[in-house]
């Protein structure tokens, strides 16, 4: 059955087909493969199915969010703000890079929108500052990897939909491995630093110019505070923490910076209304391929295997983890993530790792796959706005994902980093 599916979905992969249609084709060979084309009927319920829980509402705000950010120029005063507080450093614009990208992630949950909105001003910046176009690229779509991790995240929004797991718990269990990866990336910088000879953004640091960028981005700062207190506190669910900041973004926008226009709103709601339009076609399509795995019982039959190779936890999570990193290079990711997590949560639940823990490393090794060639969509996203060719991208991209790696492996065999903090917050 397994390899049925697998040869049909690439195969129609090649032919050019989209990919909500290739996965459709894909669920059509499974139902003819099992025999009973009476259950033709349940791929619309399953597809439709796969859109309904409430939790994933919380998506297309988050996605509002971002876009809402961008047209209102909260994303601008963010970046003065981490220029201020670290662009006097040797190689001060790679530190912007990496502390904008952290904070960004705090608001919008997508590292396709972190690498867009940050590469957008910092690949030409550096550039013109005498960064390597090739480095300054891979930097901005290695730290948009911290866009998933840290909370919210639309990948976590996902897995506690299909594993019913609590979506604030993943949020809290996703604060410092997101803060981790960041802090690896410092360390990466820094090496490139001394090793390009990087330039010096600001001349010195100024209290006075910290002050007056902190007062400026005081607005933006709130926004990430907005969603994660909402959630940290149990005022909101995220769906309603989503909402509010949404609101909180125009209110901000119209009263506050004034850049924000109704028809900067009417361009955020359509690009908002397309991306989200394209994640649950696919979520909805992956989701009939998982049911038809799960109907068969493939992740049970799985499960005595795996087990028979890997009889720890953390041998589990690496088997899983090199399984997704292999399927990610070739597979678009909101795709692998709806597909395979069906498929491994009962293998993690057998090997007793906490749900929380495996949320978490799934969700990294979903988002390493964005800068993996030769599917990575965050790699072609920051080609384009940057100007760099893919070829370089490609090229350069490794050192990158291994820091991603690097950091993997830590939250694999030290599950403390990932469950310290909802465990204190009573998750």
């Amino acid at each position: 059955m397994t390899l049925v599916l697998l040869f049909v979905f690439f195969a129609t992969l090649v032919t050019g087909l989209p990919l909500f249609i290739a996965m459709l084709c894909t669920a059509l060979a499974g139902f003819l493969y099992i025999g009973d084309m009476g259950q033709l009927r349940l791929m619309v319920q399953q597809f439709y199915g796969g859109m309904e829980p409430f939790s994933l509402l919380a998506i297309p705000y988050f996605i509002l969010v971002g876009e809402l950010m961008g047209c209102s120029g909260l994303t601008s005063r963010l970046l003065r703000f981490a220029e201020a507080l670290v662009g006097h450093l040797k190689g001060g614009l790679g530190y912007v890079t990496i502390l904008a990208s952290i904070i960004f992630a705090g608001v919008n949950g997508s590292a396709a929108a972190d690498a867009s909105a940050v590469g957008s001003i910092m690949i030409p910046a550096m550039k013109k500052g005498g960064y390597p176009d090739s480095y300054a690229a891979g930097l901005v779509a290695g730290t948009s990897l911290v866009g998933p991790i840290i909370p919210p995240s639309i990948f976590m929004i996902l897995i506690g939909a299909m594993t019913n797991t609590n979506v604030g718990g993943l949020f809290m269990a996703g604060v410092l491995p997101g803060l981790f990866l960041g802090f690896f990336f410092v360390v990466m910088h820094r090496i490139y630093a001394v090793k390009l000879k990087l330039p010096v953004t600001n001349t010195s640091f100024s209290f006075g110019k910290v002050l007056r960028s902190t007062v400026a981005a005081i607005a933006s700062l709130i926004a990430p505070g907005v969603i994660i207190g909402g959630i940290l506190f149990g005022f909101m669910t995220p769906t309603e923490s989503g909402a509010v900041a949404s609101l909180y973004v125009i209110f901000v926008g119209f009263l506050w910076t004034r850049e924000l226009t109704f028809r900067g709103v009417f361009v955020a709601i359509s690009n908002t209304v397309r991306l989200t339009s394209v994640i649950f076609i696919v979520i909805g399509a992956a989701t009939i391929v998982g049911w038809i795995l799960s109907s068969e019982q493939v992740p049970q039959a799985m499960a005595p295997v795996v087990m028979s190779y890997a009889s720890t936890p953390t041998q589990v999570l690496l088997f899983i983890s090199l399984i997704i990193f292999i399927v990610g290079m070739f597979m678009e990711e909101v795709a692998a993530l709806v597909l395979l997590t069906p498929v491994f949560s009962p293998l993690a639940m057998a090997a007793g790792i906490d749900p929380l823990h495996f949320g978490i490393v799934m969700t990294l090794n979903i988002t390493i796959a964005l800068i993996t060639p030769p599917m990575g969509a965050c790699v072609y996203i920051v080609a384009s706005v940057g100007g760099v060719s893919l070829e370089k991208m490609f090229r350069h991209i490794w050192p990158f994902v291994l820091v991603a790696m690097t950091c993997q492996l830590l939250l694999i065999t030290i599950p403390g980093i990932t469950l310290w903090l909802p465990r204190m917050l009573g998750y």
